[in-house]
C-alpha cells in the first residue's frame, strides 16, 4: 500500500482505472443495520463500474472482520487497509460518522471517502455545529438550547428549564450525537420536559432542545467535484435540487425514515424559486463552513420564503432509494457515478495531504 508522500499505485495513478475499495459497514452505533444496508448498496454500485471491492464489517462489539472470515482484522499504523486504494466508511452515527474511524484511517495512512476528522466530529455534535453556523453569522437556524448534564443536575437546573420553556411548545429533545432520529422526543406539555431530557441522557451526555419550526422539511445533497471536474470558477462542490419530505406521522421520526411507506420524497420540493435557490446557497455555505469534503445532506425547514438550517449529515443513508441518492439522481448524477466520484475525491485528497510537510 502506498503511503502519504510516495507515488500512488498503478491502479489509481491514471484516475480512470480500476480501484480496490475497502467498504466499511456495520459499526457499534444504533444505526448498525442501516449501515449494513448502505454498505451493500455501495459495494454493488462500485462493482457496477468495474471496481474491486473488499467487504469489511464492523460488529456491534467494534471488531473488524473481512466478510466471511471469523478472525478479526489486525490493523497496523502506516500499513494501509487490505491493500486498498481507498476506504469507503459507510458508517452512520457514533463510532463511525463522528471522526473516530476517520482518525483511525488517518493513522493507517490510507485514502478514505468523506469528511475528515475535525468536520466529522463537528457535524456529529448538533450543538457545536449550530454554534459554528451561528458564528458564521449568515446562516439562519432553528432556536435551540444546549442542555449539558452538569447544568441539568446542578443548582441552575430550574433556570435552565425556564430557558427551555421560553422556546415555546412544542419542542424537540434530542441526544446531541445521534442520527436517524434515534432518541428524539417531541414535548407538547411542560410536565413532559424533564422526562424527555432524562430519556435523551440515556443515549448521550449532551442534549439539545430545539424549537419547533413551521413549514416543510426540505433536504439538499452536496457532492464534491474532483479537480478535473471543476469549472473556471473552481467551484469545489455541486448541489442537488432540493427535495421535500412528506410524511403522515407526528414528526420525521425513525419509523417515518425507514419503514416502507413512512415518507414520500418530492423532487423538486414544492417551494418557490427564491426559496429553492436560498436552500441550495445555504447548503453550500454550511458544507464549506463546516470544512466538509466529499458529500453531505443538508436539512432545512422552509416556510414561504423563510429558510432555516436544521442540520448536516456527513454520511447520510446511502442506498439507491435513500434521500441523498435520489436527490443526486434527480440532479443528473447516477448512484454508480456518485460512489465512483467519492472514491476519486478521497484519493485526490490523500495525494494532496502527502505532498505537504508535517
Amino acid at each position: 500500500m502506498a503511503t502519504a508522500g510516495t507515488e500512488t499505485s498503478a491502479r489509481t495513478r491514471e484516475g480512470t482505472t480500476r480501484l480496490r475499495v475497502a467498504v466499511l459497514s456495520g459499526g457499534r452505533s444504533s444505526e448498525h443495520e442501516v449501515s449494513l444496508s448502505s454498505g451493500a448498496a455501495v459495494r454493488e454500485g462500485l462493482e457496477s463500474v468495474g471496481h474491486e471491492v473488499v467487504d469489511v464489517r464492523i460488529g456491534r462489539n467494534g471488531r473488524w472482520h473481512r466478510a466471511g472470515e471469523q478472525e478479526p482484522l489486525s490493523l497496523t499504523p502506516g500499513a494501509g487497509l487490505l491493500d486498498a486504494d481507498v476506504v469507503f466508511p459507510v458508517l452512520h452515527g457514533r463510532f463511525g460518522e463522528d471522526g473516530t474511524v476517520q482518525g483511525l484511517l488517518e493513522m493507517l495512512d490510507v485514502a478514505y471517502v468523506g469528511a475528515g476528522v475535525a468536520s466529522s466530529a463537528l457535524c456529529m455534535d448538533k450543538v457545536l455545529f449550530k454554534e459554528l453556523m451561528t458564528a458564521a453569522g449568515t446562516v439562519p437556524q432553528v432556536a435551540y438550547i444546549d442542555v449539558g448534564a452538569s447544568r441539568f443536575v446542578g443548582p441552575d437546573r430550574q433556570a435552565l428549564l425556564e430557558q427551555v420553556m421560553r422556546l415555546g411548545l412544542p419542542v424537540f429533545v434530542k441526544p446531541a450525537h445521534l442520527g436517524s432520529s434515534v432518541g428524539i422526543v417531541k414535548v407538547t406539555a411542560e410536565h413532559e420536559l424533564i422526562g424527555a431530557i432524562e430519556s435523551a441522557f440515556a443515549y448521550d451526555a449532551r442534549v439539545i432542545v430545539e424549537a419547533a419550526a413551521a413549514g416543510l422539511e426540505v433536504e439538499c445533497g452536496v457532492l464534491g467535484l474532483t479537480a478535473s471536474e471543476r469549472g473556471p470558477a473552481g467551484t469545489a462542490a455541486q448541489v442537488s435540487l432540493p427535495g421535500e419530505i412528506a410524511y403522515e406521522s407526528d414528526f420525521y421520526d425513525f419509523e417515518a425514515k425507514y419503514e416502507p411507506g413512512g415518507m414520500d420524497l418530492v423532487i423538486p420540493a414544492r417551494i418557490s424559486e427564491t426559496a429553492t435557490e436560498r436552500v441550495r446557497e445555504l447548503a453550500l455555505q454550511a458544507f464549506a463552513y463546516a470544512g466538509c469534503e466529499g458529500l453531505a445532506r443538508v436539512d432545512f425547514f422552509v416556510e414561504g420564503e423563510r429558510v432555516l438550517l436544521n442540520e448536516l449529515n456527513t454520511m447520510p443513508g446511502f442506498t439507491p432509494t435513500s434521500v441523498y441518492a435520489k436527490l443526486m439522481a434527480a440532479s443528473g448524477v447516477t448512484y454508480p457515478e456518485v460512489v465512483d466520484r467519492l472514491c476519486r475525491l478521497g484519493i485526490e485528497r490523500f495525494a494532496q495531504q502527502g505532498a505537504r510537510a508535517f
